[in-house]
């Protein structure tokens, strides 16, 4: 394997179509496209500080590497890259990407990152950034902390485990999406959903939870939830009290307390829904803002 060391390397496609080869310790500063059409490269102690460094390349693996925010857009239509210990500062990072697996990396300007991908591995990984993971694929997500919002819209098999997701509109528009001992925060979660998963999370949404087909919730706690659950399908069990629980179009609901249950007999079948609670401390029938 060629080895390219302690270079600044600048210009048009510096590095153009390069096989076989390990760079180290090198900047690549002014230039577009240093390594566009390259593949099984090794890459360590590196600086991106310019666009699309990793572009239609193969069989990748990037360690001890950081993204200056010029190195925007920086890995697109990549298959087989996996990055260790980074700093990414640019957005709009992996794109149409398949085989992406981050360990112990931060994303600080992770606007439109992971969008349209396809086998996804994130473990120990830190973003910042609105529109995370569009409309991608099999992922799998251990230890991620998130603060970004309209996350995961478009998304299809999805595991999530050990994460903080401080995300508004987190999970739009998903398929078979499954996360574990996590915490949520943001409104709207999950709207117009298919098979959505929750096991030991604790959430807090207004409006959380609603126009989902087949939505499970397996020993969650829902902290200042309300307006939950409108017209969806819903097995959930919950160990805590729900503010309030609006319109679901069928199912079992279990928890502690109910704040408020509002069920529109013009608008949903009451008796679809099973309410199993200790107490449910008002009952309404129209919704406040329809009196």
């Amino acid at each position: 394997m060629d080895i390219i060391s302690e270079k600044k390397l600048t210009g048009e496609r510096a590095l153009f179509a390069s096989h076989g080869v390990k760079i180290v310790d090198c900047v690549f500063d002014e230039g577009e496209s240093p390594l566009k059409e390259s593949s099984d490269l090794e890459i360590e102690r590196c600086i991106f500080g310019w666009k699309y460094p990793l572009w239609y390349c193969k069989n990748v693996s990037v360690k001890d590497t950081n993204w200056l925010e010029m190195g925007r857009a920086g890995v697109w239509y990549t298959d087989n890259i996996k990055v260790t210990n980074a700093v990414i500062q640019a957005p709009k990072n992996f794109r149409r990407c398949k085989n992406v697996e981050l360990t112990d990396v931060a994303i600080t300007k992770a606007e439109e990152t992971f969008w349209n991908c396809d086998s996804i591995r994130l473990k120990n990984v830190t973003a910042k950034g609105n529109y995370f993971a569009m409309n991608s694929r099999n992922i799998e997500i251990d230890g991620l902390k998130l603060d970004g919002n309209y996350s995961f819209d478009g998304c299809e098999n999805v595991v999530v485990r050990n994460s903080t997701l401080m995300s508004k509109d987190a999970f739009w528009n998903c398929k078979n999406v499954t996360v574990y001992d996590s915490f949520i925060s943001g409104e709207y979660l999950g709207w117009n959903s298919e098979n959505l998963t929750l096991v030991n999370c604790t959430i807090e949404s207004l409006q959380g939870m609603c126009y989902i087909d087949n939505l499970k919730m397996e020993n969650c706690r829902l902290i200042n939830t309300t307006l939950a659950f409108e017209y969806s399908k819903v097995e959930a069990d919950i160990s805590s009290r729900i503010e309030s629980v609006f319109n679901p179009s069928e199912g079992c609901i279990k928890a502690e307390a109910i704040g408020e249950l509002i069920l529109e007999k013009d608008q949903i079948d009451p008796a679809k829904t099973k309410i199993e609670c200790k107490s449910i401390e008002e009952t309404t029938d129209v919704v406040e803002w329809r009196r």
